[in-house]
């Protein structure tokens, strides 16, 4: 391996590569971009050209071996979800009082620990945090050249935030930050000011749909069609497309489209929302059936506009097109405040069903 293998964004990853080559490695770094943009793959290359044992070059820049020791144990933390789900079951073997205290933190290298979303709320949390300063200030690398800490999102507590501050005003010159984010701007200003901002940005359509016909051949043409629509440019998302998932989660969230535009059918509304239950499967699935309506709102005002050419499901097009011509733009700022407000009780933790039935009455034309 090698971040030849990386698609897209060169101009990016040749920064990155620059600075390790200039020996101006920063202590800070946020990297930028849409959900399975690549942002943590690249972020666990680094830490594989960092701390390489036996680094090369390619294209006249350094480039880790992807063979020696420290490559294969950072290599290890690829599969997040795995291992997340392996430290939530430790976590679950442990007794009230001690599950209480740990947090959930991923480390195949000693000198490489990445911090992901503490389940239930998803969210960064302070003792994660606190975890991460006190290994950066009394754990000096012992096996590689540079300790890094990966955030896989930017989503944190306040008093995480606020405690992520100590370490960024006077992080220690042996370690290296990076925050990934879908949108920097959660993040506090001073935490912003005090990193490197690196933005991945969307691949070619046309590119991910060869891609996905060389590395998807199941998919069909249509298919692939639909789902690099759908991945917005995002090469991670288009390879690791559940397209049988988010079907079901748009039929779900057409439902409520459809029971707001059209006829109203309570009871069948009532019986689908009354699925979406508490719990980390249920906050999954939640997540799903936003991400469908978000789509489908996005591509009801594109519709709205005349611009059916940038619409992202394209095998919906007839459908949605007519449901457009019953909308105006009232109805479509409503509709972003609705969901708006679905997004922010799930952070609060708020009932799903009834937030999904106070969502599709708001949203009924009136």
């Amino acid at each position: 391996m090698s971040f030849r293998e990386f698609l897209g964004n060169e101009s990016v990853v040749r920064r990155l590569r620059e600075t390790v080559a200039a020996e101006r490695v920063p202590q800070a770094m946020i990297v930028a971009g849409a959900r399975g943009s690549g942002k943590y793959t690249l972020a666990l290359m680094f830490a594989r050209l960092v701390n390489c044992l036996e680094p090369t070059e390619t294209d006249g820049l350094p480039d880790y071996c992807g063979r020696c020791r420290n490559c294969e144990r950072i290599g290890e933390a690829q599969n997040l979800e795995a291992r997340v789900a392996e430290a939530v079951e430790a976590r679950e073997d442990l007794r009230e009082t001690d599950k209480r205290e740990t947090r959930i933190l991923v480390q195949t290298h000693p000198d490489v620990m990445v911090i992901p979303p503490d389940p239930p709320q998803l969210l960064i949390k302070v003792g994660q945090v606190r975890q991460v300063i006190h290994n950066a200030y009394y754990r000096p690398p012992s096996e590689g050249r540079r300790s890094v800490y990966v955030f896989t999102t930017s989503a944190l507590m306040k008093e995480a935030a606020n405690s992520l501050l100590k370490v960024l005003e006077e992080p220690p010159a042996h370690c290296t930050l990076m925050l990934l984010s879908e949108n920097p701007a959660e993040l506090l200003p001073t935490i912003r000011s005090r990193a490197v901002l690196h933005r991945l940005h969307a691949v070619p359509r046309e590119t991910l749909e060869h891609l996905l016909a060389q590395r998807r051949p199941e998919l069909r043409p249509a298919q692939r069609t639909l789902v690099a629509r759908l991945a917005e440019g995002a090469v991670g998302r288009a390879l690791g497309f559940d397209l049988e998932a988010w079907l079901t989660s748009r039929n779900d969230a057409l439902g409520i489209l459809r029971s707001a535009l059209r006829e109203p059918d309570d009871s069948a509304l009532f019986r689908m929302t009354e699925s979406y239950r508490a719990g980390a499967e249920g906050q999954v699935k939640m997540q799903g059936l936003m991400r469908a309506l978000h789509s489908l709102v996005e591509d009801l005002m594109l519709a709205h506009a005349g611009a059916t050419e940038l619409m992202r499901n394209c095998d919906l097009m007839s459908e949605l097109g007519a449901l457009a011509q019953t909308i105006n733009l009232e109805w479509l700022e409503r509709a972003a405040r609705e969901m708006h407000g679905v997004d922010a009780g799930m952070r609060r933790n708020l009932l799903r069903s009834l937030s999904l039935d106070a969502m599709a009455a708001g949203l009924v034309k009136s």
